[in-house]
């Protein structure tokens, strides 16, 4: 497959945004993302969004509310204007609340999963952005994969093939 005389150069750059997004170092992944791919945030709201809200996150996480509530009023009030945001704000908002945000009812927020996820969109927005497949080949395949096993498992129970799994595979 033919790529992009810079693809090499925005590979790093985008695992390098990947990589600030999963740590919660969001503000620095908006910062590369709007010099790899300007207009991409301003264009998708919900992204931005997100990656404020992953650093709304990381302040509360790091014990500085005062700070968080100021980064809120200054970035994540004006998304309080569109009413599909206004339950996410409150959300983000009730974090605060609590003097162990981990134990409240919204600690999902805090997990790892949700800063893996928000990197996972970004990094489909940023390749989408490039007009790049979201997904490689060999995610594709290995997709396809796991799809086609958990089929045949569920058709032919023990007779048929196990379910498919990454690290089995790679074990063998």
């Amino acid at each position: 497959m033919k790529q992009p005389v810079d693809y090499l150069a925005d590979m790093d750059k985008r695992k390098s945004i990947f990589r600030f997004a999963l740590e919660g170092n969001a503000l620095k992944a908006i910062e590369l993302t709007e010099q790899l791919a300007p207009n991409l945030l301003e264009d998708n709201k919900d992204l931005h969004f997100d990656l404020l809200s992953l650093h709304f996150v990381n302040l509360i996480c790091s014990r500085k509310c005062t700070e968080a509530l100021e980064f809120a009023q200054t970035k994540l009030t004006p998304f309080g204007k569109v009413h599909k945001y206004v339950e996410k704000l409150e959300d983000f908002m009730a974090l605060l609340a609590y003097e162990e945000p981990e134990k409240s009812p919204m600690f999902h927020l805090l997990s790892p999963d949700h800063r893996q996820n928000v990197a996972d969109c970004l990094n489909r927005a940023i390749l989408a952005h490039a007009n790049l497949p979201c997904y490689s080949s060999m995610e594709r395949l290995i997709q396809q994969a796991t799809v086609v096993r958990q089929c045949l498992h569920q058709e032919l129970g023990k007779d048929g093939p196990p379910p498919f799994s990454l690290k089995g595979f790679l074990k063998n």
